[in-house]
Parts: structure tokens; C-alpha cells; sequence
């Protein structure tokens, strides 16, 4: 399954590069995606997941050995992205979650069996 198209990521970067570098950027994100989500992906995707998917695959390309800064002489080049290699950010990680309707937070927890229906309540109607 392809998260996105080589030529989108191509696009995004505006950038010439090898087929076998945009699929291996592809790869990468799709393996970080679904060690989040696992088979909860559809075909196709659903909404917000190609943009999770080329955020971690373009931070693979331009900064493939995980810089935050580097200097040349007089030059001093800081990367604006926290995050670096195939790491997802905590929105990432909320928008793939949200995306294939994994559900989070203590007030959103349900914890009873799917079988089981309250038919009683403990408080008094009128």
C-alpha cells in the first residue's frame, strides 16, 4: 500500500531524487505508521495519514543524519524541526490516532465488555 505518491514527495521537497531514495523514504514512514497503527489503515488511507506520512519521510530526506545544527565557517544552519529521523511528534502520533479512530484520553477509556449494556441506573427517575 502507498501512503503517497514519489512524485507528491518530489513536490513537497522540490528536489530532484532517485526513485530508489523517494521509496526508501516511503517505506520508512509507512513502517513508523504502522508500528503506531498497525492494520488500522484503510485502502486508501484515511484523511490526515499522507500528511503524517510525508512530514516523516521529508524529514528523512533533508536531514537524514538527525542534525539540529551544523556550521560551515561563517555559515551556522539550525534546523527548525525538532524532530529528526523517523521519529513522530506527539500531533503525529494524534493525527494517525484520530485518523483511524483510536480514541484517547482517561474520559474517552471504556473498560466494560462489548457485550455488556446497562439496563439499570443508580440514581432515581420521576
Amino acid at each position: 500500500m502507498m501512503l503517497f505518491l514519489l512524485a507528491e514527495l518530489r513536490a513537497l521537497l522540490g528536489t530532484p531524487m532517485s526513485d530508489e531514495r523517494a521509496q526508501l523514504a516511503h517505506d520508512l514512514s509507512y513502517d513508523a505508521i504502522m508500528g503506531e497503527v498497525g492494520a488500522r489503515i484503510s485502502t486508501p488511507p484515511q484523511y490526515g495519514i499522507k500528511t503524517v506520512a510525508l512530514s516523516i519521510a521529508a524529514r528523512i530526506l533533508t536531514n537524514p543524519q538527525g542534525l539540529r545544527s551544523e556550521q560551515a565557517g561563517g555559515m551556522l544552519q539550525s534546523y527548525a524541526d525538532s524532530q529528526t529521523g523517523v521519529v513522530l511528534s506527539d500531533d503525529e502520533l494524534r493525527r494517525l490516532k484520530k485518523a483511524v479512530g483510536m480514541l484517547s484520553g482517561a474520559g474517552m477509556l471504556n473498560i466494560a465488555p462489548t457485550e455488556t449494556r446497562i439496563t439499570t441506573y443508580p440514581w432515581r427517575q420521576a
